[in-house]
């Protein structure tokens, strides 16, 4: 029933014999030298990516620290080139998918969601919270979680103030469900995309396999909100402008643009059972979209290129290549012994939970990076495992996931800045509790349908 995709060279080849591993590896540094030069590397580059000195962009770090691995040999060219197209076709649709979440917000998509939660809601904080709930997952499965955190988070806060109310527990969802609600599809997150490649599944197996662990997971969320927030969300935590402003303003949901995120979800699909990127889907929609709004002259190339953040696909793929220097010089081998082979019960929370503290301890992308060579043996359930412990552990820390990053320097530029304890707190209401109910889900779901 695994059926192998086409578009990343065949089951993570590379990824079967241990990644880029230290036997296959030859070099003028060893071991131990080659291990410790790259922890150096991921550590200045992970610390770049949180403090950004001046606002320089992530890729000032990555795409130098890459080129210093590959200079001294702690990783060989060959390699680096190795993973650099492994990582082409998802940093593709990275950048695609950024284009087309911008020009959604330039045609007012999301303000016309926060015209619709705003009348919805009519001033109560509580149907609020709902309703960002459901705005907030389905856009982070279908336009990805950085669109979450970066254009849908402002709308929250504006929607908030509108009704007057505490915009405290809604603006959390966004970032919570950014990482949480990001296991549905493919396309909802990087990880994701790598994921795919390296579990053999369809685009439609993959996404039924995670509907279950999806909904358990933003349950948990949902419950824990409520009961965490509880004063935030009473009905009289709402100003006297809610009732009046809930009806005010309203926003024409763009029709056209609607349509053509549908066609491009749909263009996903029939890209995986084609064995094509979906990056190819992505291009097109955004293509689509680009072409009408230089026409209408409501864009430039250059606001294009801008939307695309070409610097952080930078990013990725330096991370990427110091993240298999590191694998290459025994990090795999040490974490081998840690991840139980099979996909029984005991084994799936196993590997979840080493992949939750993996993604805190060093960022999920990394995390990913490193788990799935020493997974994608043991099949897809071991690797959708690895996806629900870096997708739903981010919750628990800053540095989990970048979208936790992002939001917060949204917060900041709203002069918001988030409350450490009070975010660590919640997280440890969250993501011990959603780990396990979406392992259980997922468990079910592997004996239902196989995979």
């Amino acid at each position: 029933m695994h059926r192998q995709s086409r578009w990343i060279p065949a089951a993570l080849g590379a990824a079967r014999c241990g990644y880029i591993s230290a036997g296959c590896k030859e070099g003028p540094l060893n071991a131990a030298i080659g291990e410790s030069v790259s922890v150096l590397a991921l550590i200045a580059v992970l610390a770049w990516a949180v403090i950004r000195p001046r606002g320089w962009p992530e890729a000032v770090a990555a795409g130098p620290a890459a080129v210093i691995l590959v200079a001294v040999g702690a990783i060989s060219a060959g390699d680096a080139g190795a993973q650099a197209r492994r990582l082409g076709p998802v940093i593709g649709f990275l950048l695609a998918i950024l284009v087309l979440a911008h020009l959604c917000d330039d045609d007012g998509l999301f303000k016309a969601c926060g015209a619709w939660m705003a009348r919805s809601a009519a001033g109560r904080p509580r149907r609020l919270l709902t309703l960002v709930f459901v705005t907030a997952a389905v856009t982070t499965a279908v336009l990805s979680l950085d669109t979450t955190v970066v254009l849908l988070t402002p709308v929250v806060f504006a929607t908030a103030a509108r009704l007057d109310v505490r915009a405290r527990p809604h603006v959390y969802a966004c970032t919570h469900l950014a990482n949480s609600a990001s296991l549905l599809l493919p396309v909802s997150n990087l990880t994701n995309l790598l994921a795919l490649a390296a579990s053999g599944l369809a685009f439609g197996h993959f996404a039924a396999l995670m509907a279950l662990p999806w909904l358990a997971v933003i349950g948990v969320e949902y419950a824990v909100f409520g009961r965490f927030f509880g004063s935030d969300l009473t009905p009289g935590s709402a100003g006297p402008r809610a009732q009046r402003d809930a009806g005010d303003g309203e926003a024409r949901l763009p029709v056209f643009t609607v349509t053509v995120v549908g066609l491009t979800l749909a263009g996903f699909v029939g890209a995986s059972a084609a064995g094509v990127s979906p990056a190819w889907a992505a291009l097109a929609g955004a293509a689509v979209l680009a072409g009408r709004a230089l026409a209408r002259r409501r864009a430039t190339p250059l606001s294009l290129l801008r939307a695309a953040d070409v610097p952080f696909g930078v990013f990725v793929l330096g991370l990427g290549i110091v993240v298999a220097a590191l694998v290459s010089n025994g990090l795999g081998s040490a974490l081998r012994p840690l991840l139980p082979a099979g996909t029984s019960l005991p084994a799936l929370l196993a590997v979840a939970g080493v992949a939750a503290l993996l993604a805190n301890v060093c960022n999920n992308l990394p995390a990913v990076l490193v788990l799935l060579p020493l997974t994608a043996p043991a099949g897809a359930g071991a690797v959708l495992a690895v996806l629900l412990g870096v997708n739903i552990g981010p919750n628990l820390t800053y540095t989990g996931s970048l979208a936790t990053l992002l939001w917060r320097r949204t917060l900041r530029h709203h002069g918001s800045a988030p409350d450490l304890g009070e975010f660590t707190r919640l997280g440890l209401l969250t993501v011990p509790a959603g780990l396990v109910l979406a392992v259980l889900a997922l468990w079910a779901g592997l004996r239902a349908m196989g995979g």
